[in-house]
Order: C-alpha cells, then structure tokens, then sequence
C-alpha cells in the first residue's frame, strides 16, 4: 500500500534593491534569480517486508575472543564457545624480549631457568553468573594455523588435528570471580577480571628436549635461537604455534576475551648488583590470528526462524533479519522526480520473556548491506560507506534503529537493474534485498570516532524486530521524499 503526502515548498525569487552609481550593477538581480530556485517536495511512504534468515556460521575475526558454556532462555539450548589464540612479539624487536644472558640470577645446572610462568585471560566482560563454576582443557597447538584463510565459528582446531597429542595440556577449574583471592584484591578488581593458569609443570618440546616449565622453554629457545623472536611469524611458526581453550564442563557464564597474556617471570643482577624480580610478556594482538568455536542448536534456531509474526536479530551464529526493498515502486511511482532522502526506521519488540530480557541484551548496532555482498563484506573487511552498507544504533528511548539515509542504495539497486539488462531479476533474484547483520565497531582511535573496523557480533544478544512475513503490527515502511519536477 502506499500513501501519499504533497509537500509543496515554493523559494521565491529574493529581489535585491541595489542603489548605485555604478551601471553595472544594474544586473545583479537577474544573475541571482532563476526559475530553478521554484521547486516542490513531494514525500511518498511505500511498505517494506521482512523475513527471519538463518545463519549457521560468521567469519571468526572479531575483536574480542568467547569461552564458556551459557543456556539461550529463549530456546532452552546450550551454546558452548572455544578459544584459540597465538601470541606475539614486536617486530625487529628481539634485544628488548628477555634480559640479556649474563644478567639472570635464576638458574639450574648452569642454564637460564624461569621462576613461574603464567597465561593470563583477560575479561572485557561476561554473560551470567560470575560465581559459576567452569572447566576448560588447555592444549598446545602442534603447528600454527594458517592465517591467510578465513575461518568462520564452526572451525573447530582439535576436529581439524591441529593439537599436539603430546603437547603441553592442563585441565583447569575457573571462576569469573576468583573465591580463593581476598576481599581486598575483589575489591580492587572490581569491575576488572581475569583468568590466570600456572603453567608449572615440566614441559617437554617438539624435538624431546625437557624443560622445567614452559616458561624455562621459552627463555633458553631465546638465547639459542634470538632469530626465532624477530616478529610474530617466527615465533608462531619455531616457538609457540598457540594454544586452544576448550570449555569442557560447567554452565551459566560466557566470557568475553578481551586479549590474552603470557609471562614468564625469572630473577636478574642489574649494575648495582642487586637482584629483582622481573617478567616478560607475549600478548595476543591483532598481528596474530585469534579464532571462536562456537556450537550453537541449530535446529532450535530454525525454529525460531520460522515464527512469522516478527523477525529476529540473534548471537552468535544465530538469526538475520532480512529487508526487501521496494525499489521498483520507489523509482517509478516517481520517474522524473529524484530522491533526496529516504528514511527506515526497524521498531523492536519488547521480550517474551523477564529471564530472556535479565540475560540476553539488545545488539547494540546494526550493519545493513546488500544479502549478495554479505560474506564478502566480512572477509574484505569493509567498513559502511554510507552507499551500499550502512550502520544505525539502538535508540534506547524509541525502542528502534533507524537508518535515517539509504537513498544512495535505492539510487544504486535500481541503476543495477535497468543496467543489467532484461534477464537480471532472474539473474539476481536478491537485487533488492538487504540483511540486517548486529556487528561489533572499532574506531580508529581514541580521539576519533571514524569506524576502523565492523565485525559480526559474537557475544550473546537477541531482539525481536516488528516485520515478518505474517505481521501483525503496523507495516515497516520507508519515507521518500523527492525534488520534484517541473
């Protein structure tokens, strides 16, 4: 159905009285005048319809890392999530890793030692309880994952035999809050959490040669063989291919990683010889390929799917919602007019359930781009161009997101048809639809608000968007408004 409105906004012409001894004056007038200042808008509403689009799988390169195991209140189904993570060392930056040989103190039969050593996980934040009970099995990984392929959430590194069977491994009991730490330490930890595992226990490496500890590993293999801690490739590559973090037991929380942290702690002599403890830490970074597996019911997925009263936007790995756009009615209901704006507004439904609105929040932005375009989109690591792809934020106070200009896209779809000639809606039968994808952004900096980065939303969130192929609210519309025509 469409609806019509005429807006008709009439410039007059602006006469400038100018008094002057000066002849040439005499045509100022005229030079700022012209019938082309008279125009008319014209706003036009056209419905837009929607649909629930499962997704299986997203491309596992967001910036942030999931581990836990968590129950979805919506479809009583588990989700589980993996981690895996290399490490890294600055580039051409080997003399400043470890403290030069001659300065450690902390020895054993007349070779370099470490004190302790440590992997630390670092929380942005979790879902559920902080108090609950998790395990996790720590495995080394046998060789690097080849990091110029892309890898979606059902890549599973121990399925595809990338854990060393003889490897460095620890089965390890785990809290978001840590009970055995102080109330002091809680205390100043407040709102900051992390996951610590000792890697005590003596390791033995690929070539057989044992070490008291993975962290006495690392610090001998560097004064053997410094060249093997130039950059980020050796060192995955000869050193430490990465490790795998496998949820294995315990319910009720789903970490988010923020980055992880190696460090190896050993005594040194400085000039003064006086002896201090010291560490040193590898971090995984951006240089470094990170991956989640997550497993998901997709069965139970589906089923929600199929619920055409409204449409869904569910993470991980979950529900799109999918828009086709009338582009048709849009362009040639308006032949000769052109297209100054057009505005898109996705109201969102309040939950089914109290539990469902306690655990599961709102994806906070939404990517809309072209359905043909979505897998390349995420793997060409694109960000909105405000042409083809563009980004709207969850209002909090109108319950919706709005995308308040998409009329290059319109201009854009439509130019593809008329230009691909008669058999292209055949050709193309998703010329004119769009999914709505929630995404993560990362900015260029801290001083600038210019998205750096969009990627798929990997935490946990679910909404329920007005739309679907059976609606049973007011229709999702899109406002149009026009220049008309003389």
């Amino acid at each position: 159905m469409m609806r019509k409105m005429l807006l008709t906004g009439i410039v007059a012409s602006v006469m400038f009285t100018i008094s002057s001894c000066d002849e040439d004056t005499a045509s100022i007038g005229k030079t700022l005048t012209s019938n082309v200042d008279l125009f008319t808008i014209v706003s036009d509403t056209f419905d837009v319809s929607s649909k629930s689009l499962v997704v299986d799988a997203v491309l596992s390169n967001s910036t942030y890392g999931y581990l836990g195991r968590i129950k979805d209140p919506e479809t009583s189904a588990y989700i589980t999530s993996d981690y895996m993570t290399q490490f890294a060392t600055l580039e051409n930056a080997i003399d400043s890793i470890f403290y030069p040989k001659e300065n450690v103190m902390s020895m054993k039969d007349d070779k370099e030692v470490a004190d302790s050593c440590y992997i630390s996980i670092m929380l942005k934040g979790f879902t559920g309880d902080s108090l609950a009970s998790m395990k996790m099995t720590i495995s080394e990984l046998d060789r690097p994952i080849d990091d110029t392929k892309k890898y979606y959430t059902n890549f599973d590194p121990e399925a595809e035999g990338y854990i060393r069977t003889d490897g460095l491994k620890y089965n390890v009991m785990y809290s978001v809050t840590d009970m055995m730490d102080s109330d002091s330490v809680r205390n100043a930890e407040k709102g900051s959490y992390s996951i610590n595992i000792k890697l005590d226990k003596p390791y033995k490496a690929k070539n057989g040669k044992e070490y008291d500890n993975y962290g006495t590993y690392l610090l001998q293999t560097y004064y053997e063989h410094p060249e093997y801690f130039k950059n980020p490739s050796e060192f995955t590559k000869n050193v430490c291919p990465g490790f795998y973090f496998k949820t294995t037991d315990g319910l009720g929380m789903m970490a988010e990683i923020e980055t992880s942290r190696l460090s190896v702690f050993y005594r040194i002599m400085n000039e003064n010889m006086k002896e201090y403890n010291v560490y040193s830490l590898f971090y995984s970074t951006q240089e470094v390929l990170q991956t989640s597996h997550i497993v998901n019911d997709v069965e139970r997925i589906k089923e929600l799917a199929e619920e055409k009263e409204w449409t869904y936007l569910k993470t991980p790995a979950g529900i799109y919602t999918e828009v086709e756009l009338p582009v048709d009615d849009i362009k040639l209901n308006h032949e000769n007019d052109t297209i100054t704006s057009a505005k898109i507004v996705f109201h969102k439904l309040n939950d089914k359930m109290e539990l469902s609105e306690k655990l599961l929040k709102d994806p906070t932005t939404l990517l809309m781009v072209e359905k043909d375009s979505l897998k390349n989109f995420f793997e060409d690591r694109e960000v909105a161009n405000n042409i083809t792809s563009f980004l709207a934020t969850l209002s909090t106070t109108y319950n919706s997101y709005t995308f308040n200009n998409i009329s290059s896209l319109i201009n854009y779809l439509y130019m593809k048809k008329t230009e691909g000639g008669a058999n292209f809606t055949k050709e193309h039968p998703n010329w004119n639809k769009v999914v709505l994808v929630p995404v993560q952004t990362t900015a260029g900096s801290t001083a600038t608000t210019t998205i750096s980065a969009v990627n798929n939303e990997m935490s946990i969130t679910s909404s329920r968007l007005v739309g679907g192929e059976e609606n049973i609210l007011e229709p999702i519309r899109i406002s149009v408004i026009y220049n008309k025509s003389k």
